[in-house]
């Protein structure tokens, strides 16, 4: 079982300048988190730090898939998941969350761990209906009946810029008792 250490930077060991880090995520990762929303998957990250003086900016590109049961069947599926983010994280007196995408870590802090953020992108990147792909075939194939069409132009309209071909013959009947009704 992977460890979670494995997911770790040593960023007191880099140079300020840009570095690159590869993860390679499997069953076990999940393992490592108690979500009930992705049972395990195939995935591999590529993490871009970018380190200064004051700050790291992390940029994540992950790509795969992973298992989700399906909302209307409950059958497992596998989702594919194409996923580009970036984190910052400021050196600062203390640890602390400063915005969503931007975390102050202690001066003194020798290692971080990539870990939770490649868990939430990957959760984050998930469609809120989780439909297994043959029920998405049969939803496009339906959509047509679901749209509506509404027309400006009503019956008896006789507008000079109306369409060429249009006829009063082909009025449907029932439109002439309606009219009588004003």
């Amino acid at each position: 079982m992977k460890k979670l250490k494995e997911y770790e930077i040593n960023i007191a060991k880099l140079s300020n300048k840009t570095h690159q880090f590869e993860f390679d995520m499997d069953d076990s990762f999940f393992e490592l988190f108690s979500g009930e929303i992705m049972h395990g998957g195939k995935l591999h990250a590529d993490v871009e730090l970018e380190k200064t003086e004051t700050l790291l900016t992390l940029h994540f590109d992950i790509k795969g898939t992973v298992r989700l049961t399906c909302d209307r069947s409950l059958e497992e599926f596998d989702q594919p998941v194409d996923v580009q983010e970036t984190f910052r994280m400021k050196f600062g007196p203390e640890d602390k969350e400063l915005d969503e995408d931007l975390w102050m870590i202690a001066s003194d802090t020798q290692q971080i761990n990539v870990a939770q953020h490649l868990y939430d992108y990957i959760g984050l990147s998930l469609p809120m209906k989780k439909l297994h792909p043959r029920f998405l075939e049969e939803e496009d194939e339906n959509s047509d009946d679901d749209i509506l069409i509404y027309s400006s132009k009503h019956a008896g309209d006789t507008d000079s810029d109306s369409d060429e071909g249009d006829d009063d013959d082909d009025i449907d009947p029932r439109w002439d008792a309606l009219k009588n009704l004003n």
